[in-house]
């Protein structure tokens, strides 16, 4: 089969299995990457997520997950809620953890879509990957033209945003590939004014140590650190403020991808009174089981202390 006719009969798949679009990019080292990603962990801007210091060669060099990698299948997902459900709350969650962990749904969705391929293609060497793996994500769906990455760091898509998942699969197999779009940023500072504890430190650049996503999640330490605890604004898990300000997305329109749907309980809970067998029943197949019942005590807590 032709790369031309294979490559559309992958992006047909991919619409057909819900992703917002696919674009595909040409294998390669990621040198544009390689300085940016090596000053930012030189500049301590990771905190204490020590493992973005691991694998920093197959962070760049698709080859080094799949052998002989061609091609990287960049792919997008909407998550974007019917309603927000947390914003006249005095307690906040982001919105990509209303429902199902999206791990779970994107993975097999790549995985269907990877079928789809081999029952075409043959037995192609590929590996699917959706933020779980020492892969770039947003630099290679910028480069298959899928957005461009803002001064908040998100991948950005004109006329429609940034509340989306990325997905990839690399794969053994030449394919027609996309070319990246310019930056739509422009003198647009929204984000950048908004961010509570001022994480986005200069325009393209973000302090992970600072950002509410990062102490909310990533960060296990018993204690947040208390130069944070006027700053919060009330999130417990996660942030979307930099989205939510983000003029392009109010071209945001709401997902249609059930699992993604929060539990009935979800915005009824008390988390201030909340217990270890009601978060494991409402959270046990969320991307908030990632932080624990402990971690979500200790947040909840936090922003407790700042109110005395």
């Amino acid at each position: 089969m032709l790369k031309s006719e294979l490559s559309k009969k992958i992006k047909l798949k991919a619409q057909e299995l819900g992703f917002l679009s696919c674009g595909i990019s040409k294998s390669e080292f990621l040198e544009e990457e390689a300085p940016r990603l090596e000053s930012w962990l030189k500049a301590g801007l990771q905190g204490k997520m020590n493992y973005m210091e691991n694998h920093f060669d197959k962070r760049l060099n698709p080859s080094l997950l799949v052998e002989d990698t061609r091609s990287v299948i960049s792919v997008l997902f909407n998550y974007f809620p019917k309603e927000d459900l947390f914003q006249k709350s005095a307690l906040k969650i982001s919105k990509y953890a209303y429902g199902e962990d999206y791990h779970y749904v994107i993975r097999e969705k790549l995985h269907e879509l990877l079928n789809f391929i081999r029952g075409i293609a043959g037995n192609v060497q590929a590996r699917c990957f959706t933020d779980s793996a020492p892969v770039l994500e947003k630099a290679w769906a910028r480069k298959s033209g899928l957005g461009w990455i803002g001064k908040n760091g998100n991948l950005l898509t004109l006329k429609v945003g940034s509340f989306y998942f990325i997905g990839e699969i690399f794969l053994d197999v030449v394919l027609d590939y996309d070319h990246a779009i310019e930056d739509h940023c422009g003198t647009c500072t929204a984000c950048i004014d908004a961010c509570p504890t001022q994480a986005i430190i200069r325009p393209y650049v973000v302090d992970g140590s600072r950002c509410i996503s990062y102490l909310t999640i990533e960060l296990k330490d018993e204690f947040l650190p208390k130069e944070f605890r006027s700053n919060m604004d009330g999130w417990i898990f996660g942030c979307d403020v930099c989205q939510d300000v983000c003029p392009w997305n109010r071209f945001s329109k709401p997902h249609t991808e059930p699992r993604f749907s929060p539990d009935s309980l979800f915005s009824e809970m008390e988390f201030e009174k909340m217990q270890n067998d009601q978060f494991e029943k409402i959270f046990g197949k969320s991307a908030i089981k990632r932080t624990g019942f402990k971690g979500l005590k200790r947040n909840i807590e936090f922003l407790d202390l700042t109110k005395k």
